[in-house]
């Protein structure tokens, strides 16, 4: 009842998610702390994966380009390289701009924001990380004596 009552607590106050999937996720913090299996900030704060990262030091090494180009950059297919840039977009990493053709039409081109700002991103996302889990855990020691 204790364990339901504090997993419920952190469930609304973060988000929605089982009881499973909680626990899962206590066991790779403690993980996390003890290996470490988390050697890329960016990936580990940001849930960017390998490719995504690849493509944004891409972006940031040749400068704004399609994801066509970045395909070949990255020697992968031009759709994987829009997923990459859409994981790189959701996180705040790379922005669009809209091109125009002289003939008519337009193109987007992909820019890598300056890693000063990727730096600052995460540390905010850690503050705010670190203030919740405080909040959360002030009152632990009596959540966990009640029945």
């Amino acid at each position: 009842m204790v364990l339901y009552k504090l997993y419920k607590r952190i469930c609304t106050s973060i988000y929605a998610i089982d009881l499973n999937k909680w626990l899962k996720m206590v066991h790779s913090i403690q993980e996390m702390l003890r290996t470490e299996c988390c050697s890329d900030v960016a990936q580990c704060v940001l849930g960017l994966k390998t490719l995504d990262i690849q493509a944004y030091k891409s972006l940031l090494l040749n400068g704004s380009m399609t994801a066509e180009i970045l395909g070949v950059h990255l020697k992968r297919e031009r759709s994987t390289a829009y997923r990459s840039l859409q994981n790189l977009i959701s996180g705040g990493l790379v922005y669009r701009e809209t091109r125009t053709i002289d003939a008519g039409g337009y193109y987007y081109e992909y820019v890598a924001i300056n890693p000063v700002q990727v730096k600052e991103m995460i540390k905010e996302d850690i503050d705010k990380w670190y203030e919740k889990m405080t909040r959360l855990i002030k009152d632990l020691d009596k959540e966990l004596l009640e029945e």
